[in-house]
């Protein structure tokens, strides 16, 4: 998830003084609650008899659910946003005489400081609540569901810090660079039956390759294409899907092929960024409504603390339920559908003390423009502190320890990146211009 405050683009292709697309911010709101509401759906841990306690995935249990999350799974669409923002942020610091180490840093920076304070704060209220005698089982499942959003920080990271250098390759070659990693995303599929371990490394190929589709639309390629061009490429993206999940080299279950990530998922992007643009002008004309631009400001300027506090929040609030008399119906009953909007509710309820509390940490600190900026090995060395932990819980699943490890490398990380030179956020100056005209 790119952070919403970055600008957007316009319909048309721009130079790096642009101004933001509401319309890019509200499909970002969209996602996002699409995310939350999913997870409400998902997440339904169970206590047995014996006192175990497990999780089901009651959404995903349905027999309607594979084409329905075939239209739903926005995650491409995220990383489509993340390349075209990103791209003209690059775009912008560079034209500053900035360096790719100095848009690295601000980067890191932005996704780092709100994931620290999630780990730290988990890390020490699960400690308090084991050593209260809350049952291990109940820890380990919240814990679980704090893992969950880890993966996508690695990836989206992974992808954003490779910007610089992708950007080069596409100022050269769009359609060669997009190829390229398609190709890379295929050979690593073809190779993952005989290395499981392979597998992962589309966790950068995938989605850098999904990214860059978004640079394509940053620089109006799609712009270009009439309405019945990109209808065609909806269709023929999405035709190509059904081929591949149809012959049996990839299971329908896009859920499933999202985590490591495939090939479907990069069809998915382009069928979404073509469906982004072709409804462009509608999500312009419906950002522009006062109360709908109102809320998605709101909500933008703290996208990724609720994105990465609402599933560890859903999972503790599921798991100390279990510990009550409060009335529990089984999953995938009537009653339980019924009990989702209370659900969702009872997230939104508990992200609010959260934002107060936590959400400013995505304002980027800034530095004067004299400061002095980080060398580049500090932030190299910030950048392996945050990996470490990130792929230790991919590879062996997210403890109560490795939280805890995963917190002192991430505060670690920001103590290393320090502040952001004042020229980094020319981002910050010309969203000050848009409301200075705006107001």
């Amino acid at each position: 998830m790119s952070d919403v405050r970055d600008q957007g683009p316009s319909a048309q292709p721009h130079g790096p003084g642009h101004g933001r697309d509401p319309g890019i911010d509200l499909a970002r709101f969209a996602c996002l609650a699409l995310v939350v509401v999913g997870h409400c759906m998902m997440v339904s841990p169970v206590l047995h008899a014996d006192g175990t306690v497990t999780s089901e995935n009651t959404l995903g249990d349905q027999p309607w659910f594979v084409p329905v999350i075939w239209i739903f799974m926005v995650m491409p669409l995220f990383f489509v946003t993340g390349g075209t923002t990103g791209l003209q942020s690059w775009q912008r610091l560079k034209a500053n005489g900035g360096s790719g180490f100095e848009f690295a840093r601000a980067r890191l920076l932005r996704l780092v400081r709100p994931a620290a304070a999630l780990l730290a704060a988990m890390f020490l209220g699960l400690g308090a609540a084991l050593l209260a005698g809350v049952d291990p089982q109940v820890v380990q499942l919240i814990v679980t569901g704090a893992g969950m959003p880890l993966w996508f920080l690695a990836a989206y990271l992974a992808a954003q810090l490779n910007i610089p250098l992708l950007a080069c390759f596409h100022a050269r070659a769009p359609w060669l660079t997009v190829a390229v990693l398609a190709a890379l995303v295929v050979a690593v599929d073809c190779f993952r039956g005989a290395l499981p371990v392979l597998a992962y490394a589309n966790l950068v190929f995938l989605w850098c390759a999904v990214q860059q589709v978004g640079f394509l639309m940053a620089d109006g390629h799609f712009a270009r294409l009439t309405s019945s061009g990109l209808v065609g490429l909806i269709v023929a993206a999405n035709l190509m899907l059904g081929v591949v999940t149809g012959l049996g080299l990839y299971t329908g279950n896009m859920l499933v092929n999202l985590n490591p990530p495939n090939l479907c998922l990069f069809l998915l992007g382009v069928s979404q960024a073509a469906a982004l643009q072709l409804f462009r002008p509608v999500l312009g004309w419906m950002s522009n409504v006062g109360s709908v631009r109102a809320i998605i400001l709101a909500a933008g300027r703290r996208a990724m603390t609720v994105y990465l506090w609402h599933l560890p929040l859903l999972a503790g609030m599921s798991g100390l339920l279990l510990l009550t008399d409060f009335p529990k119906p089984a999953a995938g009953t009537a009653e339980w559908w019924w009990s989702r909007p209370l659900v969702i509710l009872g997230v939104i309820t508990l992200l609010l003390p959260v934002l107060a509390a936590f959400g400013h940490l995505e304002e980027r600190p800034t530095a004067s423009v004299h400061a002095r900026g980080r060398p580049a090995p500090a932030v190299v060395t910030a950048a392996v502190a945050v990996f470490i932990p990130v792929a230790d819980a991919a590879f062996n699943g997210l403890t109560l320890g490795l939280l805890g490890g995963g917190a002192a490398c991430f505060v670690l990380a920001v103590l290393l990146l320090g502040r952001v030179p004042e020229r980094v956020t020319g981002d910050v100056a010309a969203g000050r211009a848009v409301r200075a005209q705006g107001g």
